[in-house]
């Protein structure tokens, strides 16, 4: 089995997100000790945005100069990284309603028309069937219900995008809540390192 792990929390240690996906790996390696993790962290290693440079570059990348060649290169891999995984934890922090830059970069590099989807004449397809995404998910307020739930462009697009690849199990451990007070802080993290430690590998990989 092969886990692809991906932070793109901002605060380090202090970040939610990062613990949260780290205990899901870290169960994964229970349920399944043979699983290869991939870990990226887009914060200290973080994916250069997309260009109209990388976009055109020739597929053998004869001619093209040397930086854009090795941010071509590690785009590729990024993208072969996500068809080969059976799993792809992302960690996944609300910024201003969204995700945070770095993680939408690392989408741009897999979100390639002819590997991860295509178009036809009965329109979009996904080529990424058959893995499962886990999504954990950290927002300062309540936005899974009520009012707030119009201003989630965290979530939804997140299920939008993998849901667009083809990928139709996608799960979403989930703390809100995380700055309205410490008591329901604690009580958030408290509630998804639960549900984390009380999934098993038939779940996880279902």
């Amino acid at each position: 089995m092969n886990v692809l792990h991906i932070d793109s929390g901002i605060l380090g240690e202090h970040s939610v997100s990062r613990r949260l996906t780290a205990a899901i790996v870290a169960q994964i390696k229970v349920d399944r000790p043979d699983a290869k993790v991939t870990y990226h962290d887009l914060v200290s290693e973080p994916v250069a945005h997309l260009t109209g440079a990388q976009i055109m570059a020739p597929a053998d990348l004869d001619g093209v100069e040397p930086a854009l060649a090795a941010d071509v290169k590690a785009g590729r891999q990024m993208l072969e990284e996500f068809l080969a995984a059976d799993i792809v934890v992302v960690g996944a922090p609300m910024y201003n309603f969204s995700i945070p830059s770095q993680l939408k970069a690392w989408i741009d590099r897999v979100a390639v028309s002819g590997k991860t989807f295509r178009y036809s004449e009965a329109g979009p397809e996904g080529l990424a069937k058959g893995k499962k995404v886990i999504v954990a998910s950290t927002r300062g307020g309540h936005y899974s219900a009520g009012a707030a739930a119009a201003m989630d462009h965290q979530e939804s697009y997140l299920q939008a995008v993998f849901g667009f690849f083809g990928i139709t199990d996608i799960e979403f451990v989930r703390a809100e809540g995380l700055n309205l007070g410490a008591d329901q802080k604690q009580f958030a993290i408290g509630e998804a390192e639960k549900a984390i430690a009380e999934r098993s590998v038939l779940r996880l990989a279902s």
